[in-house]
């Protein structure tokens, strides 16, 4: 379900700021899908129970979610009629929901995914701006093991020549099995670039680390898909930890376990 449309965290990387989405108004005015509620609750009468998920271009806790409360309320039709919830954020806010979420998981299931770019907490402030710096995603990954609720970490993206160090990498790894998460997604060490995209990641590159977009467009050009040079060194280090502490690397293993909706009879209350 996608209850808003743009955002305003800010991260200088964001693909969802690409031109083939086609928003025809700034990225950061927030399009709010006024019957979204209404209309996931007509899905919810009619569909067979399992896993409802937020989509991934926008993140379902922005700052405007505060009010709106759009979120929120969608856990409570989910939470009523049986289903089950993920959803991909970089922000706190989901623990004003952790009443809801446990309630669901209680009766159904809830997986709680997070992405973690850097260790760093200054450089953090850099790469995603207006969002929950990474020690503070960790507390929150944290508190959500102590609730008995899964995570998952998106480990994306590693930016060549900014954050796609060994040291780096580790820490994160060293984060998340501090927090007990369930697995680690991560396709390559590297980050995608397009039109629209692009320009922007660049825009801000010249704002932070004088010289580096030229070196990009050297080495570059247009390409889509950007691996750090480092690449295969890097994804070593994520195999051979994640596999040693217990911890899923794999996508399909990662996506059964996200979707999986538990088989057993839930009681539902129809309004």
């Amino acid at each position: 379900m996608n209850l808003y449309r743009g955002c305003t965290h800010g991260c200088i990387y964001c693909d969802s700021r690409s031109d083939v989405y086609n928003m025809d108004h700034d990225f950061e005015d927030i399009e709010v899908k006024q019957n979204a509620l209404e209309l996931l609750k007509k899905e919810l009468l009619k569909r067979p129970k399992a896993m409802i998920g937020t989509g991934a271009m926008t993140d379902p806790y922005i700052p405007l979610e505060k009010h709106l409360q759009y979120v929120r309320k969608s856990l409570e039709l989910i939470y009523r009629y049986g289903f089950g919830f993920t959803c991909i954020t970089k922000s706190d806010l989901i623990l004003r929901d952790l009443d809801l979420l446990k309630k669901i998981n209680e009766k159904t299931r809830v997986v709680v995914q997070m992405t973690l770019t850097t260790a760093d907490d200054e450089l953090c402030k850099i790469l995603e701006p207006n969002v929950a710096p990474t020690s503070r995603r960790v507390e929150v990954l944290k508190k959500l093991n102590e609730e008995n609720i899964p995570t998952i970490v998106w480990l994306c993206p590693i930016l060549p020549y900014i954050n796609d160090t060994a040291k780096n990498i580790n820490s994160i790894i060293d984060y998340c099995i501090d927090a007990n998460v369930k697995g680690i997604l991560c396709y390559n060490m590297g980050v995608t670039l397009r039109d629209g995209d692009r320009e922007y990641f660049y825009e801000k590159l010249d704002e932070h680390f004088p010289g580096l977009k030229n070196k990009y467009i050297r080495e570059f050009g247009n390409k889509y898909s950007i691996n750090s040079s480092d690449n295969q060194k890097l994804m070593n280090i994520f195999r051979y930890r994640t596999k040693e502490h217990g911890i899923l690397n794999n996508f399909d293993e990662i996506y059964n376990f996200l979707y999986h909706f538990p088989q057993k009879s839930v009681q539902s209350t129809l309004i």
